[in-house]
């Protein structure tokens, strides 16, 4: 008899879990709370439980890095994508590939339970509400794979604020912020809090505002969409030879090589955005137009925040503002309500999770998290290379370490950790991504060969090894190959400028040629070497 699986979420992690179980032979049954796909990617205006973009939000990692392994965005996408544009590749998604009739939209997930046989079958009753009529029901899964997402439940601590409850004009969080218009017209505007979403509202809020202050404990590095060439940052800088290159390197030299980059912008230290710390102890932030902003006046940098009176703000280094409206860009908590303590507990925002999946202490495997993760990169990559990795367990085609062995590597990676990012409700999550999408995909066989590529095919081993890690060099080898990856790695660079050019340039330049034989021979050693070291 074929296996259900119980997917919770229809937002981009839940897409490619029901895609992959259909991939593996497993029925999906997918329930979704809202009425429609994409998760926090589809945008209304109305305050709502769960996450969602502000109007003008675009996403901060470029089409090919984002991209599910197997299906491109559209070459005349942008290489940066409005959300509209998310949420039309989700679609495009969902339809290639079926997934609209798995879901189950309007229900609510109550609670997921263990069966009386668990230990034997690894079943879970799963009780559902229907929100359109309130009916509830139990049903019978094989496995359950949770892909609600970590950015649905703002993180607001008003206790750490003396004197919000004093304050006479707007507030509010970084969660419900929608549109600029009326909100900030004419208004004097602080945001605190210097992540994303704090920059990207600062900004947008000094087009219409008196004037904007951003506060920040602790300062960030900020990074340009646009990098070296005009291309994509991260597809220049994620790549397998600078995850080698940092990892062989002391961390003190590839941080001051990334800080360097941040600065050959602008000095992060005349604009009042040094951080405290070093460049790889925090996310930092990815924006085009913030030091634009402070540089003409619209924007500026203040300390945290000591007091907040009826219409004014006292900063910890003593100057004042006043103020009409403050939004608290102060990030995101989750937890998992819907499962018993006893399999995932949430303490101050983590929890132990093997490889950020699994619950270490279940009997049977059969429940997972997908995409609890925040790297410096993609996610939908990752969420979608865990399903794969997932599917495979439940099905029983791939073995998990014994409970011990899964606790340890979770301690270890708990003190690697904490050794690296500074104390935060925010760090518990991260991963880099190269390093994980190498890790998960070791676990069941599609790792890039790198030996094996450079002997058959170098020039593609170069791409690999040199170029952007995109997410088709995990279609290669192994379970779930495709013979489409190769030509979608060859040619990413073409769907990458393809998105640019959105007028007639004339005869096309000529594009690099083969690499000579020299280079060949030389990528070949570097790869070789690569693999005896076990690095990567």
């Amino acid at each position: 008899m074929k296996q259900r699986v119980c997917v919770i979420g229809a937002g981009a992690s839940g897409l490619s879990s029901i895609k992959c179980c259909l991939d593996e032979g497993i029925e999906p049954v997918c329930y979704e709370r809202s009425n429609h796909i994409g998760g926090l990617w589809y945008y209304h205006e109305d305050l709502h439980e769960g996450g969602c973009t502000y109007k003008s939000t675009i996403i901060n990692t470029s089409k090919e890095m984002m991209a599910f392994s197997d299906f491109p965005p559209p070459d005349n996408f942008a290489n940066y994508m409005h959300n509209t544009k998310v949420m039309d590749y989700f679609h495009l998604y969902t339809k290639e590939f079926g997934l609209l009739k798995h879901i189950t939209f309007q229900t609510e997930i109550l609670s997921c339970k263990k069966t009386e046989d668990f230990a034997n079958t690894g079943k879970w009753k799963v009780e559902v509400k229907n929100l359109t009529n309130g009916d509830v029901r139990e049903e019978v899964f094989d496995g359950v794979m949770i892909a609600v997402g970590h950015h649905a439940q703002p993180h607001f601590p008003r206790d750490s604020f003396q004197g919000l409850d004093k304050f006479t004009g707007v507030f509010m969080h970084s969660h419900d912020y929608r549109t600029p218009t009326k909100l900030f017209e004419n208004k004097k505007v602080l945001v605190i809090g210097i992540g994303n979403s704090g920059g990207d509202i600062a900004v947008e809020a000094s087009t219409l505002a008196d004037q904007v202050y951003l506060s920040t404990r602790r300062g960030s590095w900020v990074m340009n969409r646009v990098s070296d060439g005009g291309m994509p940052l991260d597809y220049l800088y994620n790549t397998r030879f600078y995850a080698i290159l940092s990892d062989s390197i002391p961390k003190s030299w590839s941080d001051s090589s990334f800080a360097e980059v941040a600065c050959s912008r602008f000095n992060h230290e005349d604009y009042c955005l040094k951080p405290k710390h070093t460049f790889s102890s925090q996310h930092p932030m990815i924006n085009d137009d913030l030091p634009n902003r402070i540089l003409s006046g619209r924007v500026m940098i203040k300390d945290d925040i000591r007091e907040i009176l009826e219409d004014e703000v006292i900063f910890r280094d003593g100057s004042r503002a006043k103020v009409d409206v403050i939004i608290f860009a102060t990030g995101y908590k989750f937890n998992f309500p819907f499962v018993d303590d006893s399999v995932i507990q949430v303490i101050n925002n983590g929890c132990s999770l093997y490889k950020n999946i699994f619950p270490p202490s279940l009997e049977r495997h059969t429940m997972a998290v997908i995409g609890l993760i925040q790297p410096l990169g993609a996610v939908n990559p990752i969420s979608e290379i865990q399903s794969r990795w997932v599917t495979r367990v439940i099905k029983g085609l791939n073995k998990l370490p014994s409970n011990q062995g899964m606790v340890s590597d979770i301690a270890l990676k708990k003190k690697t950790l904490e050794a690296v990012f500074y104390n935060s409700h925010r760090h518990t999550i991260q991963v880099d991504y190269v390093g994980y999408m190498n890790e998960i995909a070791e676990q069941f066989g599609v790792k890039p060969q790198m030996m094996k590529l450079a002997l058959q095919n170098p020039s593609l081993a170069y791409k690999v090894m040199f170029g952007p890690c995109t997410p088709y060099q995990y279609r290669l080898h192994g379970p779930g190959r495709k013979d489409s990856a190769s030509k979608l790695i060859m040619t990413q660079d073409e769907r990458v400028r393809a998105a640019l050019r959105t007028r007639p340039m004339g005869k096309k330049a000529q594009e690099e040629g083969m690499m000579s034989y020299v280079m060949k021979i030389i990528v070949i050693l570097l790869i070789a070497y690569a693999i005896l070291q076990f690095v990567y």
